[in-house]
């Protein structure tokens, strides 16, 4: 019997080869009709016999491109054509118009096959640094709006040559309809510019291409000189990593004296010389989206090279392989080198020629550059693996925009997220689409980059918010940027509880949502958040349940003195805490001077010049200053970081933790009061006890009070599930250590693999706290 049946396929099924997989499995089977993109996924018509059209069908998601995600296919039967036609078409896009848009592919880094063409003398594509397939290539950064086609896209600037032009049509090529398809009598072309004292002079410096170009860099890097590179999602600045010189210069030019850098080398066994590698971080190193893999550094001849001002104070490196092919060609006879974003410190970075002229001329020796526009900056992701499973530090190239499912489906929303971290997420049906990462609302460029981030996902999904969606704290850049952008659009500005954001982006990765959970213990811990009390939170535990979210416990209070002060110098959390639990504590003289410490102690007695915090992130900035002596700080969270990595070399385990004491006040919120802790480290500090072992003893301490905390709250009705979120949770000794103790008291855990713990996932709470409040309203 004759069928026709008319396919509706969304999901990420756009830009990964997903048209010609429809063709190549149509015309195998002998049917009919045709295939096509729209603004909301893929399209498909069959007509054939009915046999042959279930054997399209079954099977049909799994058997899918590698790059493909499908999350629903509809099927309609539909009246046979009147004429029919045995042949099957792949048809230009954008016929038929969706209700809904079409998921957005992220950049993918070289796939195998392209890889071997490219070492390959006899291809035609050999040495071509802009190499790719229907499997690999650049995607969001390139896409101006959908549905997905060469002329969509940047590389429009590019007409095909005939070559080209024959494999885009030709349905047994690799490339039949891989939009970025390029060669080098068509594609873009690599160049090299020295730099220039006056950026502006720059453009007028005769420029070397080809493969002189890469050449050119290899050279200035093996002087040691530092080189701007221009990749898939915008700049880097590189260097040589085993030169200490060059490493130092570019700190110094970037600004960036302390903070680790990232280091690229050429394959995962070239990692593996340098760190060391489970089975699972060469998956994640080797995998389409080329993330930085935080690695722990290994003791050898490899890693000796490697100087320690690379990642001062740190046992662990950043390592990733080549995310590009002109990436793999820089690489081929060159040391390890230091891939850092093409920026100054808290900046954006640099994604077209004449910026990164203009704000890395006096940063970078020489550039690097092609002539492929980038649309809007995707800097690299950051992943590390903790309890043998991927925690993401930063979202972004590779991983963004592919969207998360959410349990249920809600009105359209824009969150922007917080201060630090940003990055904005469109939340409509029932899906949430984060955007890139963009970085910490300290200036106009940043804050210009989120406007740039928020109206392009926006343009690209064809969403009109409803609502849109930010901190509630008063004071951030990104919340009046909010208020602004709702009363252009004459929407409502919906504002969110910072912790109760973080416990719900953990639960909406999990396909859990907040109004459906019962007994749900959520801990949060992090730096600062502001509380609906107007004081700083960020030791919270909530319980989810009901449809409501309550702070269930937290820390004891005890004075910031300086407020944001203290983030960057760690010894005024130190002396507060000291003030706290009623011992004396201060801080060296050669590390700060006195009379500003007795400043210090006074406003903490006055009680002037403080905020109340219940904040974990400060307490462990304190006791990284009593025990191990890290009194001031260069970059977030250096002082934790310290911390863990002290905790981590210490051998075996601490022979005395000290206890926290819980209290819950008249059946109220369970107080955890950490002041016995700290008598007992600066006792600990007196004896002589090492810092490694304090740092471990510490962190035990921390999961012991996190255990018997949900202990307490279980006993008063909650449930067994307990999920661990915020910033300090990128911390691998404490998510490891509460896992393991969590699961030995029979409590089920959920950690963060999609998003990350950090505010970089704060924008998912947001969005899926504001649509359930947005319902609420609308149902009254």
């Amino acid at each position: 019997m004759r069928q026709r049946m008319r396919v509706r396929v969304t999901g990420v099924v756009q830009g990964v080869g997903f048209r010609p997989f429809v063709w190549r499995r149509a015309t195998r089977l002998g049917l009919g009709g045709w295939v096509e993109n729209d603004a909301g996924g893929v399209t498909v018509e069959l007509e054939g016999a009915a046999g042959a059209i279930a054997a399209f069908l079954d099977g049909f998601a799994a058997a899918a491109p590698p790059l493909a995600r499908v999350t629903a296919i509809e099927r309609t039967d539909i009246p046979c054509a009147a004429a029919a036609s045995p042949t099957f078409t792949i048809l230009e896009s954008g016929r038929h118009q969706a209700t809904r848009s079409a998921v957005v592919p992220a950049d993918v880094a070289p796939c195998d096959a392209c890889l071997a063409e490219l070492a390959d003398s006899r291809d035609r594509r050999f040495g071509h640094p802009f190499i790719s397939c229907t499997d690999c290539g650049p995607r969001f950064t390139i896409i101006e709006s959908l549905p997905y086609d060469r002329g969509t896209t940047t590389m429009r600037d590019f007409p095909m040559c005939p070559a080209c032009a024959a494999e885009y049509h030709a349905p047994n090529s690799r490339r039949f309809h891989a939009q970025p398809i390029a060669c080098p009598d068509c594609g873009p072309v690599a160049r090299f510019r020295p730099s220039s004292t006056t950026p502006g002079d720059a453009p007028h410096v005769q420029p070397t291409g080809g493969e002189a170009a890469i050449e050119a860099a290899r050279a200035m890097l093996r002087a040691g000189g530092i080189v701007a590179i221009k990749g898939v999602g915008g700049f880097h600045l590189a260097c040589d990593a085993t030169n200490a010189a060059a490493v130092r210069v570019l700190r110094d030019r970037k600004r960036r004296p302390r903070k680790p850098l990232a280091v690229m080398v050429a394959d995962a066994d070239a990692a593996a010389a340098v760190a060391v590698v489970s089975d699972q971080e060469r998956r994640l190193l080797a995998g389409p989206e080329r993330p930085i893999v935080l690695l722990r550094r290994r003791h050898g001849p490899a890693a000796a090279a490697i100087p320690g001002d690379v990642a001062p104070g740190q046992g662990s490196l950043g390592v990733l392989l080549p995310s590009s092919p002109l990436h793999h060609r820089l690489c081929i006879g060159m040391p390890p080198l230091v891939m850092t974003s093409g920026n100054l410190a808290e900046e954006p970075i640099a994604i077209a020629d004449d910026e990164a002229f203009a704000r890395l001329g006096r940063l970078a020796d020489g550039f690097l550059l092609h002539d492929r526009r980038i649309l809007l900056p995707c800097d690299d992701s950051v992943v590390r693996c903790v309890a043998g499973m991927p925690l993401p530090l930063r979202r972004s190239r590779g991983h963004a925009p592919l969207p998360i499912r959410l349990g249920s489906e809600g009105p359209a929303v824009l969150a922007v997220g917080g201060e630090l971290k940003a990055a904005v997420c469109v939340a409509t049906g029932t899906e949430a689409v984060m955007g890139q990462h963009v970085g910490d609302m300290g200036n106009l460029e940043t804050l210009e980059a989120l406007h740039r981030s928020a109206e392009h996902l926006l343009s690209l999904l064809a969403v009109e918010p409803q609502a849109v969606v930010a901190d509630l704290h008063p004071g951030y850049l990104s919340t009046d940027w909010a208020r602004r952008f709702a009363a252009d659009r004459g929407i409502p500005l919906v504002t969110v509880q910072h912790h109760a954001a973080h416990v719900a982006s953990l639960l909406a990765e999990h396909g859990r949502e907040p109004t459906a959970e019962r007994g749900f213990i959520g801990v949060c811990f992090d730096g600062t958040g502001y509380g609906h009390d107007g004081s700083i939170h960020g030791g919270e535990f909530f319980l989810v349940d009901a449809g409501g979210m309550q702070r269930a416990g937290h820390l004891v209070p005890f004075l910031l003195p300086g407020g944001d002060a203290a983030i960057r110098q760690p010894w005024r959390s130190a002396l507060a805490v000291a003030h706290a639990a009623g011992v004396t504590w201060r801080p060296p003289v050669a590390e700060v001077p006195s009379a500003e410490a007795e400043i210090v102690a006074t406003q903490l007695r006055r009680g002037v010049g403080c905020a109340s915090t219940t904040s974990m992130g400060r307490l462990f900035d304190a006791v990284a200053a009593l025990a191990g002596g890290r009194h001031s700080i260069d970059y977030e969270a250096e002082a934790a970081l310290d911390l863990e990595w002290l905790a981590a070399s210490a051998p075996g385990h601490a022979d005395q933790v000290h206890a926290w004491s819980l209290a819950a006040p008249g059946g109220g919120p369970v107080t955890a009061d950490w002041r016995p802790v700290v008598i007992g480290i600066l006792g600990d500090v007196a004896a002589g006890t090492s810092p490694a072992t304090i740092a471990a003893a510490f962190h035990a301490a921390v999961v012991t009070m996190i255990v018997d905390t949900c202990r307490l709250l279980r006993d008063r009705g909650a449930g067994s599930t307990v999920g661990l979120t915020g910033g300090v949770f990128q911390n691998a000794v404490l998510v490891e250590g509460a896992i393991n103790a969590l699961h030995a008291a029979g409590f089920e855990v959920l950690t963060h693999h999609a998003v990350p713990p950090n505010d970089g996932g704060l924008a998912l709470g947001q969005a899926v706290l504001a649509r359930a409040m947005l319902q609420l309203e609308s149902s009254v």
